[in-house]
């Protein structure tokens, strides 16, 4: 473990002392990692199992999927639920969401007859939900229409915080140590540990924001202390909700929501000066180091997963997810829309898959019993976050380019990058 975390802080320091100048060459900090992970593994390769499936290495997942999801739910656009389109985002994430992981379902109990629906259904849950970890450039990229940007990025922000407490069911419904339940019993612990999390998350993000806006307006704090206070709202939102038997997922999510609407500052923007716009600054370069952490311990996990060989119809099924899984569903649900058929093939074609599925992945294979069934749900992760990498990551340049055409030109004008409303995304949060 030492060493691990010797290699680990060398090659973040590394790649800090030179980000700005590897950037330049679209080499992120993601893929260092990755590289970094994967000549690790070969060495320690005896070693990675045990590591990943250790419960220091479940609670390290647990604190960063947790202020994942309350860093999404903070920065998004428009002071809107749904963002500056909340009938696009409303399409994406009631309707293609739902079906893309219902898909992945049945297209596994044809390629994986084996496999329990249940388990069936947590893989669906590691594979489906994009974020822009692997492909950050697509939110900045202009000849990207600015309404599919939007949507984009309201989704990637909002469906690990809609799945995780189906993760969760499912998680509950395939049982551990040979413990299996009946999906009512699985239910009816999920929806208590839901609602306990739901009430935990909004009385915890509320009540911070309240008391910060009242610290602030009799100028009892400092600049630190709103950043500290910021850093440890989703944790206890996390720690409360844990302590009253609930999700402390939803309720990390939740409490991101309630935060913001409470919280008396502008919405973030990158780049933006305005006041309290550095709120948030610790709690997302704290978010951009655990993710790269992640990133690192997915190398780790790429090496066991081609060790254990090839399985081709995990393969098949991992490349229908990144394709005909993601872009049918988004076709339907755009139906009657004022999208373009090239818009919502735009939609469809650019959904990356980066931590979030890496947090779910080792998520389940630490909870899994040893054997196959772990093994498939890491095998999974691992090949759908590899090709997200190649296709959306060195890919999304082209598929952006040959569904819009050139970029427009650098001079003034309706729809050009100086005049296009920025993003609020904040893309150091994916490192």
């Amino acid at each position: 473990m030492i060493f691990v975390l010797i290699v680990i802080t060398t090659v973040v320091a590394g790649w800090s002392l030179v980000a700005g100048r590897l950037e330049q060459r679209h080499v992120r900090a993601p893929l260092v990692l990755v590289l970094a992970g994967v000549i690790t593994g070969v060495f320690t390769h005896s070693h990675i199992a045990v590591t990943l499936n250790s419960e220091v290495a479940q609670h390290v997942a647990e604190v960063i999927l947790a202020v994942l999801l309350f860093v999404d739910a903070t920065e998004l656009p428009g002071g809107r639920l749904f963002g500056n389109d909340p009938g696009s985002a409303a399409r994406a994430l009631l309707v293609a969401l739902p079906l893309s992981l219902l898909t992945m379902v049945l297209l596994g109990t044809l390629l994986l007859p084996g496999l329990p629906v249940a388990r069936l259904l947590l893989i669906a849950c590691i594979v489906v939900p994009t974020d822009f970890a692997p492909a950050e450039t697509l939110v900045r990229d202009r000849r990207i229409p600015s309404r599919v940007r939007s949507v984009l990025n309201v989704e990637s922000g909002y469906n690990d915080g809609i799945v995780s407490p189906l993760f969760l069911f499912a998680l509950i419904l395939v049982g551990t140590n040979s413990v299996t339940r009946t999906p009512m019993q699985a239910l009816g612990t999920a929806v208590p540990y839901a609602l306990k999390a739901l009430v935990a998350g909004f009385v915890v993000g509320a009540l911070v924001a309240w008391l910060i806006n009242l610290a602030d307006r009799a100028e009892w704090m400092t600049e630190q202390s709103r950043r500290i206070v910021v850093l440890v709202t989703p944790l206890l939102a996390y720690t409360v909700a844990t302590a009253m038997d609930g999700n402390g997922f939803v309720a990390s999510f939740v409490c991101g929501i309630a935060f913001r609407y409470i919280r008396q500052a502008p919405v973030r923007r990158r780049g933006a000066s305005a006041p309290h716009a550095s709120d948030f600054q610790l709690i997302e370069d704290t978010n951009s180091m655990m993710t790269m952490c992640m990133w690192f311990f997915f190398g780790n996990a790429v090496v066991l997963a081609v060790g254990e060989g090839v399985h081709w119809p995990t393969v098949v099924l991992c490349v229908a997810a990144l394709t005909v899984v993601r872009i049918l569903p988004i076709m339907l649900a755009f139906l009657g829309s004022t999208f373009t058929w090239r818009e919502r093939l735009m939609v469809g074609a650019l959904g990356p898959r980066g931590t979030t599925s890496i947090v779910f992945g080792l998520l389940a294979f630490n909870a899994l019993p040893d054997g196959r069934y772990a093994d498939t749900a890491l095998y999974a992760m691992t090949l759908v976050v590899l090709g997200s990498v190649l296709l959306h990551g060195g890919g999304s340049a082209v598929i952006a380019r040959s569904l819009t055409g050139p970029p427009p030109s650098a001079a003034g004008g309706p729809g050009c990058p100086g005049t296009d409303e920025p993003d609020s995304r904040v893309v150091a949060m994916q490192g």
